[in-house]
């Protein structure tokens, strides 16, 4: 049996800087991760692969310089799966080797094989090879992440159907594809494909897309997704799928219609991978969907027990799951650490981006809070002619009474960048006179503050 002062199963986003800080702290940390590399589902088939996609994608089919040279300008033709996982590979060899220097450097021990609980203070790992070994955590941190819904009576063993997972593992880029599911990760991939020339068909039970975002840079959105002929099937369900021999996949859904395409994507929700770990023996019972319930400081129902990341849940981000694993090690150890502000960024990494923090106009208006909008188009800064931008826009939300900002709103190039100016003017209180009374690099995208404050404060002043 091997003591540690902190066991952390799963080496995500959560899992790394829960063991790096607890590393800081003096004490004997080990990760328990099942995969042979590090950076669990965020590095291997979630965040870094689908964003990596997306920049070989606008790089590549040289989509970001066609406000310029017009929409027949391409960078390479005839792309090829292969041209983008190249980029991919790079990438992640390199993301997974600084993440091994971070922990080796910092003492973390790296326990490859799979954990289950013994009790609530011991793990059995199951090591490559079948090997049996006992390690005995004073705190135990759970950030196994989550992988996606697979729907019963869907034929995943056919190539041409696939889960968020498996879309890297594609053979050739499909002329057409069905994407189920319209919250971010379809709303990426569709995005990603379809500026690609693939014809998409993006399906989802719900009357809106990410009806989370401000209304209209969700309607935005959706103009610019049907401006490149990706075809919504909203307020739809998929009753079954079928294989064609001709290659083709048939998705028949419970109004009777039906799509057919070369690939379909299922991203419709994610379940925790919490099935191997035995939790009842440590007294943990989880949800409906495998998540762990915890407290403001990511404590389980069993005090020396923590969770983090998507095994936990909203907000599930790896920018969320970071701070939840440092807190939760901070805790553990007695280090007062400040908790999670209910206010962050999401960053949709879609075609084009969009970042938001804060209350949407919807919610203000629903809690009878009165506000003024400020409003730029990025096309209309000098840096937005020098990119060659044709869309993007820059909204943010100010109290009619005092002029705090108490929302900002981005859709277009560098929206999940941009969006930390406002959200560092938000949290520390700042109004609307800070962009007004202070100066910007020019020509930049972030001059487009002081273009909205500037709109707002026109409105204000009638």
């Amino acid at each position: 049996m091997q003591n540690y002062d902190f066991l952390v199963i799963g080496s995500g986003p959560a899992g790394q800087k829960a063991a790096v800080q607890a590393a800081k702290l003096g004490k004997r940390v080990a990760i328990i991760e099942r995969q042979a590399e590090i950076g669990g589902v965020s590095v291997h088939t979630g965040t870094i692969p689908s964003k990596t996609l997306r920049e070989a994608v606008l790089y590549l089919t040289g989509w970001d310089q066609r406000g310029l040279y017009g929409r027949s300008y391409r960078l390479k033709e005839n792309l090829t799966i292969e041209d983008l996982m190249q980029r991919l590979h790079i990438t992640l060899n390199h993301e997974t080797e600084v993440m091994s220097h971070q922990l080796s450097r910092n003492g973390v021990t790296v326990i490859q094989g799979e954990a289950s609980f013994i009790d609530e203070h011991t793990l059995q790992v199951e090591r490559p090879g079948g090997k049996l070994e006992g390690f005995h955590g004073e705190k135990i941190l759970i950030a196994v992440g989550s992988r996606p819904v697979r729907p019963e009576g869907v034929p995943f063993e056919s190539e041409s159907v696939v889960d968020s997972d498996g879309i890297l593992d594609i053979k050739e880029i499909p002329k057409s594809m069905i994407i189920v599911g319209g919250g971010v990760i379809g709303v990426e991939y569709a995005s990603i494909f379809s500026a690609m020339d693939v014809k998409v068909t993006l399906i989802d039970g719900r009357e809106r897309l990410l009806d989370f975002l401000d209304r209209e840079l969700a309607d935005e959105l959706v103009h610019h997704m049907r401006d490149r002929g990706v075809m919504l099937r909203l307020s739809e369900n998929i009753d079954r799928v079928e294989e064609k021999e001709e290659g083709k996949i048939v998705a028949h859904l419970e109004s009777g219609k039906q799509v057919s395409a070369e690939l379909i994507l299922f991203a419709a929700g994610r379940i925790g991978c919490t099935y191997a770990l035995n939790l009842h023996n440590a007294g943990i019972e989880p949800d409906s969907r495998r998540r762990i319930k915890v407290n403001e400081f990511f404590q389980t129902e069993v005090p020396h027990i923590y969770a983090g990341g998507d095994v936990i849940g909203f907000p599930s981000l790896a920018s969320t799951s970071m701070e939840q694993g440092r807190i939760a090690a901070c805790h553990a150890f007695g280090k007062s650490a400040c908790q999670q502000s209910s206010d962050f960024p999401f960053g949709i990494y879609a075609v084009p981006e969009i970042s938001m923090i804060g209350r949407t106009e919807q919610q203000l208006t629903k809690e009878q809070i009165p506000y003024e909008v400020g409003l730029a188009r990025l096309r209309e800064t000098a840096r937005g002619q020098i990119m060659g931008l044709e869309d993007g826009v820059l909204k943010i939300l100010f109290s009619s009474e005092d002029r705090r900002v108490l929302g900002v709103h981005i859709l277009g190039e560098g929206a999940t960048e941009l969006i930390h100016i406002g959200q560092a003017v938000m949290l520390l209180s700042g109004t609307l006179d800070y962009f007004i009374e202070n100066v910007f690099n020019y020509p930049t995208l972030a001059e487009a503050y002081k273009v909205a404050a500037l709109d707002a404060y026109n409105r204000l002043n009638g």
